[in-house]
């Protein structure tokens, strides 16, 4: 059986919210399915969508757990965004959070390095 799995962000304003998020992940977007939602295809069946919801923009809470986190974080530091936070847990696990123009947050996770 396959599982897709679309987690959403609500954002206020579609413009610069895409223009952030390919800037993040490197890419535009995988599809346009709607004037007001915006793709990416973060790996097999699994996706990250942006949608224009004014009313609920900020609230968006996503970590993505990758194998080249040191590299995925340079690369998006070149693209020039900057992370809100970097966390290192007690088992060393590692977080690197951004945030969007709304205040939605990000995090890549990885093991330790």
């Amino acid at each position: 059986m396959t599982v897709d799995l679309f987690a959403g962000i609500p954002v206020s304003d579609y413009d610069v919210a895409t223009a952030w998020y390919e800037r993040l992940l490197g890419a535009p977007p995988s599809f346009l399915p709607n004037d007001i939602e915006a793709v990416w295809e973060v790996a097999d069946h699994r996706y990250l969508y942006l949608r224009v919801q004014p009313e609920n923009a900020g609230h968006a809470l996503h970590t993505l757990f990758v194998s080249d986190l040191d590299d995925r974080i340079s690369r998006i530091l070149e693209r020039g965004l900057e992370p809100s936070e970097r966390e290192t847990y007690g088992n060393g696990v590692r977080k690197i959070t951004f945030r969007d123009p709304d205040g939605n947050e990000i995090g890549f996770g990885g093991a330790s390095a």
